[in-house]
């Protein structure tokens, strides 16, 4: 079955998720919903290489958490891109702090373990910590991993450095089958949508309770601002009928 097959097969079975991958395309954000199960949150989200200061600000203030580009598990290992708990097990060889508080078995309460990678900044970048800063490294990553997936011969090292301002999520290479969290959940809609799988995601907080903002007023704050709203479980279903694994 082609994939133009499958996509119109999932069109007609959810219209939300048509929405999304319409949405995604343009360039525009939506809004991902985890699981009541797992983090219990709701992240803005939209492809790195659309990305402006303007919605650098948005994330930053309406949102409030972390800003950070999920990258598919392909482009990941192809541009050598690490996760950053193995960075530091390597590291505490030579350190009996880092072998203390490095992540392990059991210690995060939703997940077997974290998705972060590095920390970078675009090499033209200055302190890449402004609007403007972040947005260009964003939108850099975003161009790397297309033409990594598109087999052009970049270095990941001559464009960017860390530490930096940006973090990168590293998918789990078995995506949705392996691990179902932002990350993933958001790649899954770029591969779903045929743009590059380079998502920013960052997490809506709540500025009065100092918890993650709940369901109800971030599907409010989605209406009010024209934001495709959508269900972790609906990604994953949809995704199996994109794949044929249904």
């Amino acid at each position: 079955m082609s994939g133009d097959t499958v996509y119109s097969c999932l069109t007609y079975r959810n219209e939300n998720i048509n929405r999304a991958l319409k949405a995604l395309r343009a360039g525009k954000m939506i809004q991902i919903y985890d699981s009541d199960s797992r983090e219990g949150e709701t992240d803005l989200v939209i492809p790195a290489k659309a990305v402006t200061f303007k919605d650098v600000k948005r994330m930053r203030k309406d949102a409030g958490g972390l800003i950070c580009v999920a990258i598919d598990p392909v482009a990941s290992k192809q541009l050598k891109l690490p996760f950053m708990a193995e960075l530091i097990r390597e590291a505490s060889k030579t350190s009996d702090v880092l072998g203390e508080i490095v992540e392990k078995e059991g210690d995060l309460k939703y997940d077997s373990h974290s998705s972060f990678s590095l920390w970078v900044n675009h090499r033209n970048t200055r302190t890449g910590i402004p609007d403007n800063e972040r947005a260009l490294t964003i939108r850099k990553i975003g161009e790397i991993t297309e033409r990594k997936l598109s087999g052009d011969p970049v270095h990941f090292g001559e464009e960017f450095r860390t530490p930096g301002h940006v973090a990168l999520l590293r998918a789990a290479e078995g995506l949705l089958d392996e691990r179902k969290g932002q990350t993933e959940l958001s790649v899954a809609l770029a591969r779903m949508a045929g743009i590059t799988p380079a998502m920013v995601v960052c997490e809506m907080l709540d500025d009065y309770s100092g918890e993650a903002l709940s369901k109800e007023d971030s599907k409010e704050y989605g209406k009010e601002h024209g934001l495709v709203f959508l269900e972790g479980q609906e990604i994953v279903e949809a995704y199996m009928t994109w794949t044929g694994s249904e």
